[in-house]
């Protein structure tokens, strides 16, 4: 065999070689895509496992003279909600800089409403530790654990995210994640920082609707 053929030979293995690693990576990859795609199936039913669908409404209009103002909320299931809102995308245009802390508070919040959470003013009612998580892990459990806050009544909760620390560059990457994701979820009207007592720069306070 000359020269010329053996190095013909070995560029054929070669791409051969190639062509198999890239089928070896498309396969991975598609594993874990569906494996992503069952886990958030599985949050979603165990989610909504309880909900029952609101009746409908009749609806009458009352006399002009007495109309009330009507809070601009749809009457949507929670856990569905939660589900599909919490996405990657999310602009901070809502959060206002108050004292070094981010916070946020819908329209309609009061300062004051803020203030007081900011204060330490509300009983914390229930806790989310995230820590060690995924960013992955880390979404469905606050999904999960939203949708069961509000549905026991809950007010005032405390997510745990950490300070970042022990991440690459000691960038606080699920810290950031966390308050976006509240900053989409419905039930949340406000947010703040936690006072140094209750966790400081690790973690956040979180005011909900009162359940319909």
């Amino acid at each position: 065999m000359n020269s010329s053929l053996r190095e013909h030979l070995a560029t054929f293995k070669r791409e051969l070689e190639q062509r198999r690693l890239k089928e070896e990576d498309l396969l991975r990859r598609q594993r874990v895509e569906a494996e992503q795609r069952q886990r958030e199936a599985r949050v979603f039913e165990e989610a909504t496992r309880d909900v029952t669908p609101l009746p409908a409404l009749r609806r009458v209009a009352p006399p002009v003279q007495h109309v009330a103002p009507v809070p601009h909320m749809h009457l949507r299931d929670e856990a569905e909600a939660l589900a599909t809102s919490l996405s990657e995308q999310i602009s901070t245009d809502s959060l206002i800089d108050t004292d070094d802390t981010l916070s946020f508070a819908r329209d309609g919040v009061s300062p004051e409403t803020v203030r007081k959470l900011r204060r330490g003013q509300w009983v914390i009612q229930g806790q989310l530790d995230l820590h060690g998580m995924t960013r992955e892990e880390a979404r469905e459990q606050l999904i999960a654990f939203l949708h069961a806050a509000l549905k026991a009544g809950k007010r005032c909760v405390r997510i745990v995210h950490g300070k970042g620390l022990g991440s690459k560059n000691r960038t606080p990457i699920l810290k950031a994640k966390v308050r976006h994701w509240l900053m989409q979820a419905e039930p949340v009207l406000a947010f703040t920082q936690a006072r140094g007592e209750d966790g400081g720069a690790g973690a956040v306070i979180v005011l909900l609707r009162a359940a319909a």
